[in-house]
């Protein structure tokens, strides 16, 4: 009942609210964003969605506008060198991730779930099958955000999204939340580039 229903209907309220009480934010992170450097003030990147359907993602624009967009930031030569410095400060406190309210607001995500790989990480994306990850909406945070984030090899981070698509559930989802405020607090697991690798000598958990 929860997972067919009732947490759509809790994204779509609470993203709605999320946009309404921090508009006054996001109007200064735009300011921001264009004060300190020359470009657009989102960032769109395509996405994979629910059951592999891909959507267009938003974000705050963090890094300069030569960087190659659809390459995930674990593949740059030199992160820091396109971040700006109004993007340091958001990846770091997360806000970036802010205009995904509207994602969720219109379907493309959910609040809580794996967090969206972008069209052409294959391999996050077979690992993710293993556990049926990419049957369900994507999130804004998720299981795997709150134990290690960019810290995590990809094989665990999937392993970590199989473990929250077995036990989806309202109590899941709030631990998630309440994990996700504790996280990002303290800035734990944001790596600059990630690991984004999958450990060849880690056995397959069956």
């Amino acid at each position: 009942m929860y997972k067919h229903g009732i947490k759509r209907i809790l994204d779509f309220i609470l993203s709605l609210v999320g946009i309404i009480v921090l508009s006054p934010l996001l109007i200064i992170i735009v300011i921001a964003i264009k004060l300190d450097s020359k470009g657009p003030v989102l960032f769109t990147q395509r996405r994979v969605g629910k059951d592999k359907v891909l959507f267009t993602i938003y974000k705050f624009r963090t890094m300069k506008t030569d960087t190659p967009k659809e390459m995930p930031t674990h593949l740059l030569d030199n992160p820091d060198f396109f971040i700006t410095k109004v993007g340091k400060f958001l990846r770091k406190t997360s806000l970036d991730e802010l205009p995904q309210l509207f994602n969720i607001l219109i379907g493309n995500m959910a609040i809580i779930g794996p967090r969206p790989a972008l069209w052409n990480q294959e391999d996050l994306i077979e690992e993710r099958d293993k556990y049926g990850a990419n049957n369900i909406r994507p999130g804004l945070t998720g299981w795997a955000q709150i134990n290690g984030r960019d810290e995590l090899d990809i094989d665990v981070k999937a392993e970590l999204d199989g473990y929250y698509v077995e036990h989806e559930s309202f109590s899941m989802d709030v631990k998630c939340f309440v994990g996700t405020i504790i996280s990002v607090t303290k800035s734990d697991g944001v790596v600059e580039g990630g690991t984004g690798q999958i450990d060849p000598t880690k056995e397959e958990k069956l």
